[in-house]
């Protein structure tokens, strides 16, 4: 197991303590929203930097896999289903379609799995928009029930009603993610994942089958996109195409580039600083997206490990400035 310095543990204990602390200094609804979605976008991202950073594989249909999720528990809370039995389920059918699509767009490489993903995120976003029976169509799904309070003895039920719970149960689902995440990365199944992603010939000639490990790396990034689109849907209320279109995947790809690929901070970095930044630029209106472009392309340029591995650099830099 690999373990940190002390400086980097303090680090990652003040920012746990300002998480579990911000109901308190963020009194404004609206940031309070924002950082509530950051929370749940940072669970898809990680789930696509598994793919993507770890194993390798560019999929452009985590935004499909999100939505499903988001469609899964929409369709099933509003049938009068529990919310806790909706979003486990919903989350297996996002990884079981995964496992569908993996099959047989695993078997190509390089940018023909890119495109392979992408056209069945296209194809899913239009049946969301024109599936009215199911879907709503582009009117999407209203009123989508939130979670059943959580009964805990003695001090009677946790009710989801207000902001507060439900930021601390998506607070709750981005740290287990994070976890379970660490976990499987720092085991010897995550150094098949890096071993597939550095040099496929050479891992299948020391026993590594990497077709096997790219689906399973695939169905759980998908399960882990389902579970933030379902999270995402009774959080919000309501779930319309948006929510599975491609646009949705390009964000969550710009907030993995920018946050740092093949790190397990980069994500949650990158889902917070982005949405932020955006917020902050709104007052000049289409013209943010200039700014933001440059610095996509100057990110990508001069730190193409993200802001994660751009501190780090800077880390060993310092270090290195020490010992001389």
């Amino acid at each position: 197991m690999f373990t940190k310095p002390v400086h980097t543990r303090l680090l990652y204990a003040a920012i746990l303590i300002a998480a579990l602390t911000l109901p308190w200094y963020v009194p404004d609804a609206y940031i309070f929203q924002i950082v509530t979605m950051s929370l749940l976008f940072a669970i898809a991202v990680s789930g696509m930097n598994l793919i993507i950073g770890f194993t390798g594989q560019a999929s452009l249909a985590h935004g499909a896999f999100f939505g499903i999720g988001a469609y899964g528990v929409a369709i099933m809370t509003k049938a009068g289903i529990s919310f806790w039995l909706a979003l486990p389920a919903a989350a297996l059918v996002s990884a079981f379609i995964g496992f569908l699509v993996g099959l047989p767009s695993l078997r190509t490489r390089g940018s023909y799995f890119a495109i392979v993903t992408l056209c069945f995120g296209v194809i899913l976003w239009i049946v969301a928009g024109n599936w009215i029976e199911l879907t709503g169509g582009h009117n999407g799904i209203f009123g989508i029930p939130r979670p059943s309070p959580i009964p805990v003895p003695v001090f009677g039920s946790i009710e989801f009603f207000t902001q507060t719970p439900l930021y601390y149960l998506a607070l709750a689902a981005l740290l287990l993610t994070i976890f379970v995440l660490r976990r499987l990365v720092y085991s010897v199944f995550g150094l098949s994942l890096m071993a597939v992603r550095n040099n496929e010939p050479l891992a299948d000639a020391v026993g590594i089958n990497p077709f096997a490990t790219k689906l399973i790396s695939f169905v759980i990034a998908n399960f882990i996109a389902g579970l933030a689109g379902g999270m995402y849907a009774a959080i919000i209320g309501a779930v319309s195409p948006s929510a599975a279109g491609y646009m949705m995947t390009f964000n969550f790809l710009i907030y993995l580039i920018l946050g740092g690929m093949a790190t397990l901070s980069g994500p949650v970095v990158g889902a917070f600083a982005i949405p932020v930044v955006m917020e902050f630029m709104q007052f000049l209106g289409d013209f943010r997206m200039l700014i933001f472009g440059a610095l996509l392309v100057f990110v990508i340029i001069y730190f193409p490990q993200g802001f994660v591995g751009g501190l780090r650099q800077l880390n060993q830099k310092v270090a290195a400035w020490r010992q001389q």
